[in-house]
């Protein structure tokens, strides 16, 4: 996959925003992988901020929206993961501030 579709997947994602934070899943650091075969199929490797979260598939079924304007993507398969496990420090500069958490 060349860096420009990586760039334009990471700004789709970018639309997808955490239901219980306000923030989208690229700033909070929940996506940890994009990758793509040669069928265009996409995967999306993520994390949650809790385990349990009762809006994973809400938030899986908007990841898939979102990537369904990218043309060189016929796909998308979401894989939830738990390890290594989500900490603030994945969040990028613009997600804490936006929270209020020191840097």
């Amino acid at each position: 996959m060349d860096e420009a579709l990586k760039e334009n997947i990471l700004g789709a994602l970018e639309q997808v925003i955490d239901p219980e934070i306000g923030i989208d899943i690229v700033n909070l650091g929940l996506v940890y992988g994009i990758d793509m075969d040669e069928e265009g199929k996409a995967t999306i490797t993520m994390t949650l901020t809790a385990m349990g979260c009762p809006l994973a598939s809400t938030i899986v079924d908007q990841v898939k929206y979102a990537l369904s304007d990218i043309p060189e993507i016929k796909d998308v398969d979401v894989n939830i993961v738990w390890n290594p496990p989500w900490t603030k420090d994945r969040m990028s500069r613009y997600a804490k501030i936006a929270l209020g958490i020191p840097d």
